[in-house]
């Protein structure tokens, strides 16, 4: 009996194993994304793994910046963000994060510029309008965070417009 429980153990760590073997990196970044941002640490095993297998994967390194920010490792997301750039120049998302960052890190003006790039690939995207009309207003650059905050809400996203005019900053 006790040689059957062993052996049953014995494939089931072997089929176990060899499953954990056989995944792809596509897999891997699919169980980091399945956290739902709830628990950065795994996220960033996973995708660590995601990498190992694809060192090339834009995405997962985007994603990795993203985790890394979530701990307060800028540098680490700065990090990741700009490999992820370095694979793929025109990945938006990966701008975006890179600009949320430098904000984060109190660099308003780098913020500024990686928002201008997204601004470039993507002439309608409504947060980076956003997000870099609270960088000028950080900055005190009144003028240019109200015209942000108004081509924000032109496109459908007014609140900070909206909590501008309650500051005074716009009319």
């Amino acid at each position: 009996m006790s040689k059957i429980i062993i052996t049953i153990f014995l494939v089931l760590t072997f089929l176990y194993s060899c499953s954990e073997k056989n995944e792809t990196a596509l897999d891997w970044f699919n169980k980091a994304a399945a956290l739902n941002y709830t628990n950065p640490e795994k996220a960033i095993e996973y995708l660590n793994k995601a990498i190992q297998l694809e060192p090339n994967y834009t995405d997962a390194y985007n994603e990795r910046g993203i985790a890394y920010s979530q701990f307060g490792q800028y540098q680490h997301a700065l990090e990741n963000f700009n490999e992820a750039l370095r694979l793929k120049p025109d990945n938006v998302n990966a701008h975006k994060n890179r600009g949320i960052t430098y904000f984060n890190l109190g660099q308003y003006q780098r913020a500024i510029d990686t928002f201008n790039e997204v601004i470039r690939l993507q002439p309608d995207n409504v947060a980076c309008y956003s997000d870099r009309g609270i960088a000028y207003f950080s900055q005190g650059k009144r003028k240019l965070g109200c015209i942000d905050a108004q081509k924000a809400c032109k496109l459908g996203k007014c609140n900070l417009l909206e909590k501008a005019k309650e500051k005074g900053y716009c009319r």
